[in-house]
């Protein structure tokens, strides 16, 4: 009987070849490299997020890329629009701020900014009599939002009406009595 067949005569199994010296550096080796470039990569996230992110240059300057919300923010705040841009928040918020009742009644027109008034033009004068009785609330609401002084006066326009059209009758293609020379 040889050493290689077990007792009940089927051949052994064959043992798994060990990794040698040399394999055994080369799997050591791939692993500290990844390790070292995980750490790599950690330190200069961090180093990154320490300075503010990438820069362009040596230093920081305005060219350097930042994130959307605060380029938006940098533009409204260098061409002073800070208040159209509130107010515009509002007309996308108005059935939040106003109740969905009201909403569906009153829609927020334009807002002049060197008065401070907001329009409003409801779809029946009951609405807009029942705007008008409410404006002083809904006045402290806005400017509670946006600011105070923000909103001083709430114009309420009821619905707008056809345009006006003068005389009894009018020919088509016309623009007025001042077509008819030359």
């Amino acid at each position: 009987m040889t050493t290689d067949q077990p007792a009940d005569g089927e051949p052994a199994p064959k043992k798994a070849a060990e990794p040698s010296g040399v394999d055994l550096a080369r799997v050591a080796l791939r692993a500290a490299k990844e390790q070292a470039r995980a750490r790599g990569d950690a330190a200069q996230q961090k180093k990154q997020a320490r300075r503010g992110g990438l820069r362009s240059g040596a230093r920081a300057d305005g060219r350097d890329p930042m994130a959307l919300g605060a380029a938006i923010n940098r533009l409204l705040n260098e061409r002073g629009w800070e208040t159209p841009a509130a107010v515009g928040g509002v007309m996308g918020r108005w059935p939040q701020i106003v109740g969905e009742d009201l909403a569906n009644h009153c829609v927020p027109e334009k807002y002049d900014e060197d008065e401070r008034v907001l329009v409003v033009r409801c779809d029946s004068t009951a609405w807009a009599t029942n705007l008008r009785l409410l404006a002083p609330q809904l006045v402290a609401r806005l400017n509670e939002d946006l600011g105070h002084g923000t909103v001083k006066l709430l114009k309420v326009n009821g619905p707008g009406g056809p345009p006006r059209r003068y005389g009894p009758l009018r020919a088509p293609g016309s623009t007025g009595p001042g077509d008819t020379y030359g």
